[in-house]
């Protein structure tokens, strides 16, 4: 029986891509880098920030902390509202909430900024725990985070469904016997989510709400 449910943010409850996308932009033209196609910047959606500007831009880790120091300059203040919950999110939240489940976020956002989000589209409400990343990277990785909502939460792995849109969130799930579900109506795609293990993989709002009911 999943007791919880550890969400994910980016790609499952909001379409983070335009804050996201506009933040590394400036953060690129602060230091006078090439600023790449904007659709070839939608897969840092997802994972940390540290390692998407290492492994997409090629960026040396000393740079990679500079452009998330320039790129949080702008997310704070503009970027994270830049953002939109999916149609039927919060209607799929409430509805799983009220058959008894117990909500927690756990995104690789920081934390701040993450509960920030929750509470400017109203979506709080519906979460009894809201557990993200550090501001220092130190708890950036997937696997990190859902360790610390387990931790915050007080609750056992076995009791927990993971639900996020890549493959990030089935790995970092896996990592602690946690079974996930991969969610099509983000930045993910059905043939990672196979790769990595998924158990449930859904394509829409409404077939995610009745399986984790069904739990």
């Amino acid at each position: 029986m999943a007791e919880y449910v550890f969400f994910d943010l980016d790609g499952t409850l909001t379409d983070p891509a335009l804050g996201i996308t506009n933040c590394i932009m400036y953060a690129l033209s602060e230091m006078g880098k090439e600023i790449p196609p904007r659709e070839s910047l939608y897969k840092f959606i997802g994972p940390p920030l540290l390692d998407a500007f290492q492994e997409y831009l090629g960026m040396t880790e000393e740079e990679a902390r500079e452009a998330i120091r320039l790129y949080r300059v702008r997310f704070s203040t503009v970027g994270l509202f830049e953002n939109t919950p999916y149609e039927g999110i919060a209607e799929a939240l409430h509805e799983i909430k009220s058959s008894g489940k117990k909500l927690c976020l756990a995104t690789s956002k920081p934390e701040e900024f993450a509960v920030r989000i929750l509470e400017h589209f109203d979506l709080a409400k519906y979460f009894d725990k809201a557990c993200g990343a550090s501001m220092n990277e130190k708890r950036s990785t997937k696997d990190a985070v859902i360790k610390y909502a387990i931790e915050e939460t007080g609750c056992k792995a076995e009791d927990v469904l993971m639900i996020g849109d890549r493959h990030h969130d089935i790995v970092g799930a896996a990592v602690h016997g946690i079974d996930a579900m991969g969610v099509l109506w983000g930045y993910g795609s059905r043939e990672e989510f196979e790769e990595s293990g998924a158990k449930y993989i859904v394509s829409s709002i409404p077939e995610m709400v009745e399986i984790v009911k069904s739990l």
